[in-house]
């Protein structure tokens, strides 16, 4: 979660190179608000790790890769630009409500162990911002979708079907570090794992038409996070 929270920064990077023509909103929100936020969630985070005798989060704060400046020079074709952010709130929704879903986990496991120094100090606060955060995403996302052509609603579709991965999750290692996160919050079983995607995804599959069809979660994100779960138990066999 830590290393997550951190890599924001390399984010940010990546917002300035694919919305080259992002709103004033969306520019202030990522840069003076949701950047700050997160990456002090971040460092709050690792220095718990560390002072409990874990390594500190090894980050990426500024690798630019081929796909995101390929994403960023195409993002200056007519109608692809509203396509990028379409996309970016997308992502921003499930990676909000992920961390909502799981910082009330962490909190409540801390809770039971007596932890309520951690939790008041610092999961607590970190929880309390994240609302905000998916709020911004939700009602970006609401206002911008009507607003698209039927070949840019078809292209985001596409691309998010092919796209999607939990954040921070780029490679198999990371997947499975994701894996092991679900595992460790109290998710990782086929039920729990089954409730926990429902409730990441339920704003994706409203908006983009997946509930109407019949689809409490479009298939391309339960996909992502059963592959964490097998890539984590993979792992933890071969250990």
């Amino acid at each position: 979660m830590a290393r997550a929270e951190l890599e924001v920064e390399r984010n940010s990077l990546e917002l300035a190179v694919m919305l080259p023509h992002a709103p004033e909103v969306d520019r202030y929100f990522y840069e003076e608000v949701w950047t700050p936020q997160e990456a002090n969630h971040g460092l709050a985070l690792d220095e718990l790790q560390v002072r409990l005798g874990l390594s500190p989060a090894q980050t990426d704060l500024t690798t630019l890769t081929r796909k995101v400046r390929a994403v960023g020079a195409m993002a200056h074709l007519p109608g692809i630009q509203d396509v990028v952010r379409m996309l970016y709130y997308l992502t921003g929704m499930t990676t909000e409500r992920s961390a909502i879903v799981a910082y009330r986990h962490l909190e409540d496991g801390l809770a039971e162990l007596g932890e309520g120094a951690l939790v008041e100090t610092i999961v607590a606060p970190i929880r309390r911002q994240e609302p905000g955060h998916f709020a911004f995403y939700r009602l970006s996302s609401r206002d911008l979708w009507p607003r698209l052509a039927q070949w840019q609603r078809w292209l985001v579709r596409r691309l998010r079907q092919v796209s999607f991965a939990p954040v921070a999750a780029g490679d198999s290692h990371q997947k499975s570090d994701v894996g092991d996160m679900m595992i460790a919050l109290g998710v990782g079983t086929a039920e729990s794992s089954e409730a926990f995607v429902k409730t990441v995804a339920r704003s994706e599959a409203e908006l983009l038409g997946a509930a109407s069809r019949g689809l409490e979660v479009p298939p391309y994100i339960v996909r992502s996070f059963r592959e964490c779960l097998a890539l984590a138990r993979h792992r933890a066999e071969a250990a």
